[in-house]
């Protein structure tokens, strides 16, 4: 495997707005970061109708991605970037670079008026498929987001991060998802933020009396359940600052408001042995549909 950051590039603005963020997280990884384009064979009445001029779509899927390398250098200069022109079904190519890189990005139309994004077909089949992590980034998403607001109520991103949020399933924890979400957390200087949630106990719906005791008794042992999880990865990550958040509803619901003040939201997706349909779980597909920053969705066993 290639150790680099991986974006789907196409020129649009979302994926533009994906190769800025890449280019980031290329630097704080120390890797390399490769631009993908894949150009899918179209009819020939087809481009001349949509390229009036001399260009053809492959020149122009080469030349739009080769000004944008150029420009990701001088902006982020010691970033090594290369360029890397596939053609066939953007799906399929996709998953196939995901799955030889170490990350990768791709960008996502946010929704008008509010948070969120709106995923697209090609993404979705990556982010369901990839064995890799998958970050999606939405469309204008700026590096100053990720940060706190400067004393004087502006965004910077001279100021420190946000936290990066992880939810966590202790009854199946991963050590995969742990240590993307810690290792981000470390190398952004920034603190964690993870999130488990917990079903109602049974009676509740009945309210019975001594529910209030029954409560506070599977409260404390849920949090201790996340102690304990967590224990030998604060050891591991002993400079991360830990925040753990272990609420009784909905998961999504609760990652989801956890998440309005984060740098990057991290979720588990695990790895199915039957690759059908895009089913990513419908916590992730929550966060990704309701979060403003950052999501990485993490493959796991």
């Amino acid at each position: 495997m290639s150790r680099t950051v991986t974006v789907g590039f196409d020129g649009s603005s979302e994926s533009r707005a994906a190769a800025e963020w890449a280019a980031r997280e290329a630097r704080l990884r120390g890797l390399p970061l490769k631009i993908v384009d894949v150009w899918e064979p179209v009819p020939e009445l087809v481009l001349q109708a949509a390229l009036p001029g001399a260009e053809t779509q492959q020149q122009w899927t080469e030349r739009v991605p080769r000004e944008a390398a150029e420009g990701l250098r001088l902006r982020h200069p010691g970033v090594e970037v290369i360029t890397v022109h596939l053609t066939g079904d953007p799906a399929e190519a996709l998953i196939g670079a995901a799955d030889s890189a170490d990350l990768m990005v791709l960008g996502s139309c946010g929704f008008s008026g509010i948070v969120g994004f709106m995923v697209g077909s090609v993404s979705l089949a990556v982010i369901a498929h990839a064995e890799r992590p998958v970050v999606l980034v939405r469309a204008g998403e700026q590096a100053a987001d990720e940060h706190r607001m400067d004393p004087a109520g502006v965004p910077s991103a001279a100021t420190a991060f946000q936290p990066v949020v992880l939810g966590l399933d202790t009854g199946r924890p991963d050590e995969t998802l742990l240590e993307f979400a810690f290792d981000a957390a470390a190398r952004r200087d920034a603190s964690l933020r993870v999130v488990h949630a917990w079903p109602e106990p049974p009676t509740s719906f009945y309210r019975f009396q001594g529910d209030a005791e029954l409560y506070d008794m599977l409260a404390r042992k849920q949090a201790t359940v996340l102690t304990e999880v967590l224990r030998s990865w604060r050891q591991k990550f002993p400079d991360v600052e830990v925040t753990e958040v272990s609420r009784c509803g909905s998961a999504a619901q609760i990652l989801v408001e956890a998440s309005r003040e984060a740098c990057l939201v991290v979720v588990g997706r695990r790895i199915r042995t039957r690759h059908l349909g895009t089913h990513i779980g419908h916590v992730a597909h929550a966060v990704l549909h309701h979060v403003e920053a950052p999501v990485a969705v993490v493959p796991h066993g």
